[in-house]
């Protein structure tokens, strides 16, 4: 499952050992090119970060940014975010989001669900991937999709990475929230870094047998009535429906809308979890549910948040806005200064996909870029294919100089050249 994650000592037995071998001590539920230096300016857009503390391990830089391993492709503006845990901040809005979902798993199942939200999100392939029976040629295994540190380990795609570790180690009952990662593209609703949560419920034989229900039917009505009230919770008494979907992780599997602000809202994704899954955790005789919900996006619907990158910012306009235990206070904007258009064209290979020219742009620019649009594409006579790109960049706190913006632009057009293998226009 995708999108669900907490817990409290960032290292887990699997992420110590891949610590002590490699130098380190898309799916989801809730609905990614080697690294190199960055390019020398008189001014960093984000701060080269030497190390970050994770759960109390320090995590140093070479460890995760290798320029020495043509699979690493983790930028030092992800590595930066490593670490920064913004759902364990009760003043933030994602904080104060997932302390109202524990409310209501507090209220009404007191003392059943542990809650884990400090786990590592430097994980194995076989975690983020394998465990949760994600397809060997499923496209989110690429390094166009999701960050590697080496061929072997990955930054997490979604919490569901601990969801067979915990599972062994005796945890029948849990949420797991965390930071994930995905190599995206750029605009006010995506950023490569956010947070998920997950929960997990494991029933045995004697639940469903007093039921008299198939096991299948009794964890799908659970688990639609506990959702159904996690819904009203946050968002009062709004009318939903269920629409059914896919998941490789859940079957059936289902997805909860909302009638709110007079359109209908995915507010998460859930389903029965497949007896592989259990099977291999040894409960091959059990039946569990599980759901996963994407904080950013029903906070950003919750506060009135308009664009993504807020939640990373640090001015105290932003900050101030918001205090411990009030969820739903609508965003105050503070500013709104000019957006700068800058296009660029050129002519793509084989290989460019459009993760990796966001990459590039990202990691020049940083947050001051706000978009990028393809707004043009045509194939000439003989073959060859042009793609004209819009970047808007804007910054959300001040007003960027032609200067500023013309020095970006000039340093995209050199790395894009030099790194995606295109032709420029």
């Amino acid at each position: 499952m995708t999108i669900f994650s907490v817990q409290s000592t960032i290292f887990t037995r699997a992420s110590v050992a891949i610590l002590s071998s490699n130098g380190l001590n898309r799916f989801s539920f809730a609905s990614s090119f080697s690294s190199s230096p960055l390019p020398k300016t008189k001014k960093r857009r984000f701060p080269i970060v030497s190390a970050v503390d994770i759960g109390g391990v320090t995590v140093a830089r070479n460890d995760v940014v290798r320029d020495d391993d043509p699979t690493n492709n983790v930028p030092d503006s992800i590595f930066s975010k490593l670490g920064m845990q913004l759902h364990r901040r009760d003043k933030h809005p994602i904080g104060i989001l997932k302390n109202a979902i524990y409310d209501y798993f507090d209220s009404n199942y007191a003392k059943q669900f542990e809650k884990f939200e400090d786990l590592s999100p430097i994980v194995t392939t076989k975690q983020n991937f394998d465990d949760v029976l994600v397809p060997a040629d499923h496209v989110s295994r690429s390094l166009n999709d999701t960050y590697y540190v080496d061929s072997q380990t990955v930054l997490r795609c979604h919490t569901s990475a601990h969801q067979a570790e915990l599972l062994r180690e005796g945890h029948r009952r849990f949420l797991v929230t965390g930071d994930v990662y995905r190599r995206d593209s750029i605009d006010s609703t995506h950023y490569p870094v956010f947070h998920q949560m997950e929960g997990f419920c494991v029933f045995s034989p004697g639940d469903w047998n007093e039921s008299g229900k198939d096991s299948t039917l009794y964890a799908a009505e659970d688990l639609k009535k506990c959702l159904e009230g996690l819904a009203r919770h946050l968002f009062g008494g709004v009318e939903m429906r269920w629409v059914d979907t896919y998941f490789p992780f859940t079957e059936p599997s289902f997805e909860l809308e909302i009638y709110f602000k007079e359109d209908w809202l995915e507010v998460l994704g859930c389903g029965v979890t497949e007896q592989r899954i259990l099977k291999q955790s040894g409960l091959e005789n059990n039946v569990a549910w599980a759901f996963g919900l994407g904080l950013e996006r029903l906070a950003m619907v919750l506060f009135d948040i308009p664009d993504i990158r807020l939640f990373w910012s640090d001015d105290e306009r932003f900050t101030s806005q918001f205090k411990k235990g009030e969820l739903g206070v609508k965003f105050k904007p503070f500013s709104k200064y000019p957006p700068c258009y800058k296009d660029i064209s050129f002519w793509i290979s084989e290989s460019f996909t459009e993760n990796n020219f966001c990459e590039v742009v990202r990691g020049i620019a940083g947050d001051l870029v706000e978009e990028v649009k393809l707004i043009d594409s045509f194939t000439n006579k003989k073959g060859m294919t042009s793609h004209c790109y819009r970047i808007v960049f804007r910054s959300m706190e001040r007003s960027l100089t032609d200067e500023e913006v013309n020095d970006l632009q000039s340093k995209v057009r050199d790395e894009v050249q030099r790194k995606l293998n295109v032709e420029l226009r």
